[in-house]
């Protein structure tokens, strides 16, 4: 296939804080509850830092963090074990689903994005990292609300997830699409964000719906132009860690870098 004659293919989203859960708000209670079901307070901001990692990995990250480790050794007079994240992780894995209802809103103008991409022909992707068992009770919710993408990867779908891109390989083989320069990937976390790196395709960071600015769509209305401001600055910081070609809002926004990848595509750029 010569460079000049490549066209987009296929958009792979994320799930929360991308298309669903403005903020990415419905893990965060959750992990905090879990945790403390096992003597072991954990902050907010300590529950977000690995955001985008399966959650059985993000349950691992929150534990080994140093404050949090030392905390658990205290409590439990032993150090933080792969054995303790499964305790976690089978806590944290129903209770996560019993919340989703509770957050499971539409992002503004994601149904729209959707929609023009497939007016352009392009397939819509999806990977998340929730497991199977908790996006069992989102999909059927965001099929109701208007949202159904052509496939799905889960975390524990494969042997490794984010920040691997096994789980993009398994999107474009059920989307029956290459190359991943044809391919865009659109997530709110940076674990997210390096899985469509690591893959070969364009990567768009979503910032203040997703999980680095961290709330819903009325807490962000609210905000005072100063506190949104300096809010999304450091939500762009964050996700630029990770190397993003883009940076949008949120996917309201995705259709003019849309437009500009066809561009660079049609002139032979490439990611």
């Amino acid at each position: 296939m010569s460079a000049e004659k490549l066209e987009l293919k296929a958009v792979i989203f994320d799930w929360a804080g991308t298309i669903i859960d403005h903020g990415s708000r419905a893990p965060m209670g959750v992990f905090q509850r879990a945790f403390a079901a096992f003597d072991v307070e954990i902050t907010i901001d300590e529950a977000r830092a690995p955001m985008g990692l399966p959650k059985w990995d993000h349950i691992k990250a929150v534990g080994t963090q140093p404050r949090i480790a030392e905390a658990w050794e205290k409590a439990h007079g032993a150090a933080f074990t792969d054995a303790d994240v499964d305790r976690i992780y089978e806590v944290f894995v129903p209770m996560n689903v019993d919340v989703i209802p509770d957050f499971a809103d539409m992002i503004p103008g994601a149904l729209e994005t959707v929609g023009a991409l497939r007016e352009r022909g392009m397939k819509i992707g999806s990977t998340t990292g929730y497991n199977r068992e908790i996006m069992e009770r989102l999909v059927p919710i965001a099929r109701d609300l208007g949202y159904a993408p052509d496939n799905m990867v889960c975390a524990g779908d494969l042997a490794h997830g984010r920040p691997t891109p096994l789980m993009m390989y398994k999107c474009f083989l059920d989307l029956d699409v290459w190359p991943a320069a044809a391919c865009i990937k659109v997530d709110d976390t940076e674990p997210g964000i390096a899985e469509g790196n690591a893959a070969g395709c364009w990567t768009v960071g979503v910032t203040v719906s997703g999980n680095a600015f961290g709330l819903s769509r009325e807490e962000t209305e609210a905000l005072d132009e100063t506190s949104f401001a300096a809010r999304k600055k450091k939500a762009e910081r964050t996700l630029r860690s990770a190397n993003p070609h883009y940076l949008i809002d949120s996917v309201a926004s995705l259709r003019d870098v849309v437009d500009d990848i066809a561009a660079r595509l049609a002139k032979g750029e490439r990611p």
